[in-house]
């Protein structure tokens, strides 16, 4: 099984984002250390938040890595260009000698539809029009393409050509079983985000991915879950932590969108084996990662650690748990591809 990790580049309010996307840059740069697979940065619009173009980010931590594979997580093609996304992406493969991927998605937020001058009545339909066209350039080098968001490519080259071809595209997916279904019909891997809930719930969404890629004549295509978590010596440890700033930046958004708030008795609930959130220690963590392989048969992993700001030596320790013990054990009993 891959496993590695995604960050938001959480802020906290007054905090400096050039300290915290230098900090990003070590994370990712320990992440190769540690021989972790992957480490993704996520898109956002958002004063809480210090990445709004990953491709740059990555394109650092490409010239500091050797190794992990290097994706966002996710690029919100449905506000963004197609063409220029597949072309930063093409040349961040190029940098890192073909370790660069698209995770495409819609977010889970709205900032950038407004910032960029798209109307979110139009929601779906962008998000189906630019996968399509994201998945035409790197289908061909020369596209010609129509469609309703965007101006038409007539027969037009497209530059750089990445290293790998073709460059890997995954699509993002929340609760939304229709995505499911679209990302199988196109043949293209799935990543599951279970951030929440009973997971075991999330069970149709792999079956539904699954059962569309085979209707289209398509080989299973790969799953990967990403989810909150956080890793110290104990799980005490690591729910005491993790609580404060998961809680608060869980909250802040929960007031936005209505959620309740969360407590401590919800923190560590969702904690537990069959529960949503990968907080404990090496052995507990592994320990879910098996019991979901058995729900789901998935090949990747992806853990969010810093859900909120968190202090950069605790990041930096759970993420050498993870590469040296958690890692290894899951490895040792799945092997290398799940």
């Amino acid at each position: 099984m891959e496993i590695g990790l995604y960050s938001f580049a959480e802020i906290a309010p007054g905090e400096p984002a050039e300290r915290r996307l230098r900090e990003l840059i070590e994370e990712i740069e320990l992440a190769d250390r540690v021989r972790l697979d992957v480490f993704g940065v996520g898109e956002h619009h958002r004063p809480d938040f210090a990445v709004s173009a990953p491709s740059v980010v990555l394109g650092a931590a490409a010239a500091r890595t050797e190794r992990i594979r290097l994706t966002s997580a996710v690029s919100v093609i449905s506000s963004d260009d197609p063409v220029r996304v597949f072309e930063q992406f093409a040349t961040l493969d190029l940098l890192s000698g073909g370790r660069a991927e698209i995770m495409a998605g819609r977010g889970s937020f709205v900032e950038s539809f407004p910032l960029f001058g798209y109307d979110l009545r139009d929601y779906e339909e962008l998000f189906a029009e630019k996968l399509e066209l994201l998945l035409a350039l790197r289908e061909s080098e020369v596209v010609t393409w129509e469609g309703m968001h965007r101006a038409p490519i007539p027969g037009l080259g497209v530059y750089p050509r990445p290293v790998r071809q073709p460059l890997p595209v995954w699509v993002a997916v929340g609760g939304t079983p229709q995505s499911a279904v679209r990302a199988g019909m196109l043949g293209l891997p799935m990543a599951l985000a279970i951030i929440g809930g009973e997971p075991a719930r999330f069970t149709p969404f792999v079956e539904l991915h699954q059962e569309a890629a085979r209707r289209a004549g398509h080989e299973p295509p790969r799953v990967g879950i990403n989810s909150h978590g956080f890793i110290a010596d104990t799980k005490e440890q690591a729910l005491d932590d993790s609580f404060e700033p998961v809680s608060e930046a869980m909250n802040r958004i929960g007031r936005e969108r209505g959620w309740r708030p969360m407590t401590r008795q919800d923190y560590e609930a969702a904690a537990t084996l069959r529960g949503a959130n990968f907080v404990g220690a090496p052995d507990d963590v592994v320990a879910k990662i098996l019991h979901q392989h058995q729900l789901f048969g998935h090949d990747r992993f992806l853990l969010q650690l810093t859900v909120g700001p968190m202090p950069h030596e605790k990041v930096l320790h759970a993420i050498e748990l993870l590469g040296t013990e958690v890692a290894p054990a899951v490895r040792a009993e799945l092997g290398p591809g799940g």
